[in-house]
């Protein structure tokens, strides 16, 4: 019965039903816009950095991160192992690639000048699938499986020691042993990033030679794993730990970076603040418009309480007007977001018309070109706001209605 006269309520104002219903509707759709935008950015973002720098999982000895030395290195039969537990049944459909790196500081040396800069020896098959790096070559080309005597720079540092394609340089390190020893090397390519501290400060040669060359053979400071979704790295980091021998820690990107991690953290806040403004801003129409409802069928309430139907029921149909307002708005918002947003974006949201080539965004690397990604926690999340909000709003009016005196309501007809 309530439902009946509700839903005779809402088809007999077909005009105030329809405007209600198109505020919510279009508020959904583009708070589910928005919510797909904002995710698919922030997995680009993570993606950028990771990509770069420590992949979604690390694997590193438990020192490494505080002292940066060679002393606090995985050892071959560690590399071993951690290799195994890569390609374990349950973990290895989650990875995407993984990367070995033997990183130090230490000084790039020219005839013309000195830098300070982190060497990096790579795998370059490996860190080819892995590093974005490998595809933004300015002059020359990334190392290869063949190469020994290579480097790859930033053109920045390239600059600075005023370096071409084919020059030589000089790396200069701490081996495992504590001694300064310098490496010759040939520029082979210089790449540029877009991130100052990397196209000023970074120098890959090839694995084989950094290990050669710092007396430490098999073995790698880090081992980067990248991971087809980053929502997968704090499940696969636990899985590892509990797996992987002792002496190999493993982090996830949250860990290993916290700083992107507070950045993605605070953008999605930010995301929620919208939600909550627009949401206010639905609710505000919902009050207007089921309010006026009821301030305009004082009669009609007093005729169906002179009927039998007692106060708290009287309420109980505006409550129910309210909600079947909501479901209805958040049923059509959802499919008319995921819609035009899959429709109209699907293939990315192409920023590059406001801005020369990628961003920077807190240290990582980003494509203009922002790919929506639907999460069925999100959707759920939205539509879940949606009938709480519209819930909360139609209290009100339905609290109005359980206060009309039927006697009053009767003698005027209005």
């Amino acid at each position: 019965m309530f439902l009946g006269l509700a839903f005779r309520n809402v088809r007999r104002n077909a005009r105030r039903s329809l405007l209600t219903a198109s505020a919510m509707t279009l508020g959904l759709a583009v708070l589910m816009w928005t919510r797909a935008i904002s995710d698919g950015a922030h997995e680009a973002w993570v993606t950028g950095a990771v990509r770069v720098g420590t992949g979604h999982v690390a694997l590193e000895a438990p020192g490494f991160r505080e002292s940066g030395s060679l002393a606090d290195r995985l050892a071959a039969p560690q590399l071993d192992a951690a290799a195994a537990v890569l390609r374990s049944p349950d973990v290895a459909p989650l990875v995407r690639a993984v990367a070995p790196r033997l990183a130090v500081g230490g000084l790039a040396s020219s005839a013309a000048a000195a830098v300070p800069v982190r060497i990096e020896g790579v795998d370059p098959a490996a860190e080819a699938a892995f590093n974005t790096l490998a595809g933004h070559v300015v002059a020359g080309r990334f190392l290869a499986p063949d190469d020994r005597l290579a480097a790859y720079v930033g053109v920045d540092l390239a600059r600075r020691l005023q370096l071409r394609i084919g020059d030589r340089m000089v790396v200069t390190a701490q081996t495992a042993g504590g001694e300064i020893t310098g490496q010759l090397a040939r520029v082979v390519g210089t790449f540029k990033s877009g991130l100052p501290e990397v196209d000023q400060g970074l120098v890959y040669v090839p694995i084989a030679t950094a290990r050669n060359w710092l007396g430490v053979p098999g073995a790698a400071t880090a081992v980067a794993v990248l991971l087809y979704s980053s929502r997968d790295a704090s499940r696969v980091a636990r899985a590892l730990r509990v797996r992987l021998p002792a002496g190999i820690a493993a982090l996830s990107w949250e860990r290993a970076d916290p700083a992107l991690a507070s950045a993605v953290r605070i953008d999605d806040w930010s995301g929620y603040a919208f939600l909550l403004i627009l949401g206010i801003i639905v609710a505000l129409a919902i009050v207007n418009a089921v309010l006026m409802s009821v301030l305009t069928r004082n009669r009609e309430f007093g005729v169906l309480q002179a009927l039998g139907l007692t106060r708290r029921e009287t309420g109980t149909v505006v409550f129910t007007e309210g909600l079947m307002l909501t479901t209805a708005s958040g049923a059509l918002g959802t499919a008319i977001g995921y819609g035009v947003t899959w429709l109209l974006w699907r293939h990315g949201l192409d920023l590059s018309v406001f801005m020369k080539g990628d961003i920077s965004f807190a240290g990582a690397l980003v494509s203009p070109v922002m790919v929506p990604e639907f999460r069925a926690v999100q959707v759920l999340l939205c539509l879940a706001a949606t009938l709480v909000i519209g819930a909360a709003a139609s209290f009100y009016p339905a609290r109005q209605a359980t206060r009309i005196d039927v006697a009053e309501a009767m003698k005027f007809d209005r």
